[in-house]
């Protein structure tokens, strides 16, 4: 029963990732008719696309802030707000800087959703099945990105209009989202941690923990906080967590210079560049979704049996390949392929990056210092997500497809290095336990 109830409010909280990946990609089938729309140049269509990661690194910077003070479920709540109010405020503008404004809000609650959610769920799972329930973030977040390719390939010829009908559904889910987050409880280290509020923690860990392990979980934070020294209040650039945050900012950097976003928001064009028909674009785009769903969910189903690390290695060399094979197509001027390959690009990004990012910057900082630790992880990955989203169609059309996705190849060649001379495997490790196993490895 325990295990049923934290299921069901990781699944809640999870919804939020969601609307991350739906609010991420739906924009990839509205760009071009919005581009038409207001007459933009490359650089304001650039900034169109951007805009929203624009606000997902301030979000991401500030995420820290509102999850200590007001506490991961209410932070929860005010990010399905915003959502609500930027599907409602994009679908109806009435002009590009208004449109700017509401894609700007709603990127604000993506990169705050990118720190609380997974703060969370790291926070309320027990340690033999953390990755598996923080990795639902991830899972929900290619099952948004899923329903916005099928939503825009559905309402692709529904007249002019169609790009504001894209954009405004999502107000539906972001509706569902705020109203059931109200019934998740607080989580119980931010209780003991941030408010030494002990009785009310304890109170909620009976409800999702077996009892004879409350009281020592208990002791096993007030230990944790205590050796920090500074409590609540504890400074996370300080030199004892020189290592986790230089873990982080490689691991969300990495994530980035494979270029997924540069191909989640602009898949369509990707695929036009490459000879294919506007409805072929778009289909094709839905089977990226597809594959990036289905191995989401295989490597849910891996990343506490076998490790972040091992999946890492193996997404690392399936990254560099076909990438390179991608490249190939673009230098050789032979498309046939192109979809193939970049579904199984899709696919070993989802096994590896896309499962374990989520789950791995939720873990490896003291309770202290951890919504400021994955304020910092997330706010790495959105800034390099909003510069590649930029650039990306700038250095595509002045380098060519061929040159843009060799140098995503290389890039991953260093993320290969990164994960076999410095990641530490986090499988099985309880919170607590986390910052003496990480100073042990850094001896």
């Amino acid at each position: 029963m325990n295990g049923l109830r934290i299921l069901f409010y990781s699944i809640v909280v999870a919804l939020g990732g969601f609307l991350f990946g739906f609010d991420t990609a739906v924009i990839s089938g509205a760009e071009q008719a919005i581009e038409q729309v207001w007459q933009l140049n490359v650089y304001q269509h650039g900034l169109t696309v951007s805009i929203a990661l624009i606000g997902t690194v301030l979000g991401a910077l500030i995420g820290g802030i509102p999850s200590d003070r007001i506490g991961r479920k209410y932070t929860l709540f005010w990010i399905g707000v915003l959502y609500w109010i930027s599907a409602v405020g994009s679908a109806l503008a009435t002009d590009w800087y208004l449109f700017l404004v509401f894609r700007f809000m709603g990127g604000i609650g993506v990169g705050i959703s990118s720190v609380t959610a997974p703060l969370y769920i790291s926070e309320i799972a027990p340690a033999h099945s953390r990755g598996r329930l923080v990795a639902l973030f991830q899972f929900n977040i290619v099952l948004g990105i899923l329903i916005a390719y099928l939503s825009n390939y559905v309402l692709a010829g529904s007249g002019e209009m169609a790009w504001r009908w894209m954009l405004g559904v999502e107000a539906f889910p972001a509706l569902v989202f705020l109203i059931a987050v109200l019934f998740i409880p607080k989580s119980p280290r931010w209780l003991i941690v941030q408010k030494d509020q002990i009785d009310e923690a304890r109170d909620i860990l009976h409800f999702i923990r077996p009892g004879e392990v409350v009281e020592k979980e208990i002791i096993s934070i007030l230990s944790s906080r205590e050796s920090e020294k500074g409590g609540a209040s504890s400074n996370l650039f300080q030199p004892k967590y020189k290592f986790q945050m230089a873990l982080v900012i490689a691991f969300a950097m990495f994530n980035q210079l494979s270029g997924i976003n540069a191909i989640i928001y602009y898949a369509p064009r990707i695929f036009e560049m490459a000879g294919l028909g506007q409805n072929s674009a778009l289909l094709s785009t839905l089977g990226i979704g597809a594959v990036n769903f289905l191995a989401t969910l295989l490597a849910m189903n891996f990343i506490d049996r076998f490790g972040r690390k091992f999946l890492m290695f193996i997404g690392s060399f399936g990254l560099i390949a076909t990438l390179g094979m991608v490249s190939g197509a673009f230098y050789a001027n032979t498309f046939d392929n192109l979809p193939i390959f970049f579904f199984v690009y899709i696919a070993f990004f989802a096994f590896s990056q896309g499962a374990v990012i989520w789950v791995f910057i939720s873990e490896i900082f003291p309770n202290s210092v951890r919504a400021n630790g994955q304020a910092l992880g997330s706010f790495t990955h959105w800034l390099m997500a909003a510069i590649i989203a930029f650039i990306f169609p700038g250095i595509a059309q002045s380098l060519g497809g061929g040159n843009t996705f060799l140098i995503f190849s290389v890039m991953m060649m260093g993320q290969l290095v990164f994960v076999w001379k410095w990641m530490p495997e986090t499988r099985g490790i309880s919170l607590e336990e986390m910052d003496a196993n990480l100073i042990r490895v850094t001896k």
